[in-house]
C-alpha cells in the first residue's frame, strides 16, 4: 500500500464513525480535521470534498459488515442455518459489532433519500446486492428440498432486510433493547418455517 492509500485509509477509518453518527450534512470539515489531526489541505488533497469521503466511509463500513456475514454464512452447511446467520449476526452488531451510529446502510439510506443522490444509490446498491444474496441462499435451498418450494424467494429476502433494519431503527429510536430481541426472535421463527 502506498503513503497516499495509507493516507486515504486513515482518513476513512478516522471519519467512519462521525460519518455515521451525524451524517454527511452534519459532519463538518472541522470534523474531520479534530478526527485525523490532517489538515483541511491534506483531506482534500487525497479526496476531491466531503462527499468523495462520504461515499469512501460507506464502501469502509459495508465492506466490514459484508465480511462479518459472509464469513458467518460461510461456515453454515445448509441454506436454513445460512438465513439464521442474519437474525444472529444483526443480534450481535447491535450489541457490540454496529459502527458507531448504527447501521450504515440505514443511516445513509435515510439521509441520502432526499438529499444525495449518489450515496442514496450506493445505499440502494447495497440493499438490492444484499436481497440477491438471500434470495440466492432461499432458492438454493428450494432446489436442496431445505425449504419449501412454495416460498417466495424475493418476498422473504425483503422480509427478512425489513425486519432486521427496522428492529434497528425502532431500538435506536427508542432505546429498548427487548424491541430488537422480539423481532429478532419473530425472524428466527419466520426462518424455521420456510
Amino acid at each position: 500500500m502506498s503513503k497516499a492509500e495509507k493516507t486515504r485509509q486513515f482518513i476513512i477509518e478516522k471519519t467512519a464513525p462521525i460519518f455515521n453518527t451525524k451524517g454527511v450534512a452534519g459532519t463538518s470539515i472541522q470534523d474531520m480535521i479534530e478526527a485525523t489531526g490532517l489538515t483541511k489541505g491534506s483531506i482534500y488533497g487525497n479526496f476531491k470534498n466531503k462527499d468523495e469521503v462520504a461515499i469512501a466511509v460507506f464502501q469502509y463500513h459495508l465492506q466490514k459488515m459484508r465480511s462479518v456475514i459472509d464469513s458467518a454464512i460461510d461456515s453454515k452447511a445448509n441454506s436454513r442455518e445460512k438465513l439464521l446467520c442474519y437474525p444472529d449476526i444483526y443480534a450481535q452488531f447491535l450489541y457490540n459489532s454496529l459502527p458507531d451510529g448504527g447501521c450504515a446502510i440505514l443511516n445513509t439510506a435515510v439521509e441520502a433519500d432526499d438529499t444525495h443522490p449518489l450515496l442514496k444509490e450506493y445505499a440502494n446498491n447495497a440493499v438490492m446486492s444484499w436481497k440477491e444474496k438471500i434470495i440466492n441462499i432461499i432458492e438454493n435451498g428450494i432446489a436442496t428440498g431445505e425449504l419449501k418450494e412454495s416460498n417466495h424467494a424475493e418476498a422473504i429476502a425483503l422480509q427478512i432486510i425489513a425486519t432486521i433494519e427496522g428492529a434497528i431503527m425502532v431500538t435506536k429510536l427508542t432505546g429498548k433493547s427487548n424491541y430488537h430481541q422480539s423481532l429478532m426472535d419473530t425472524l428466527r421463527q419466520t426462518i424455521n418455517q420456510l
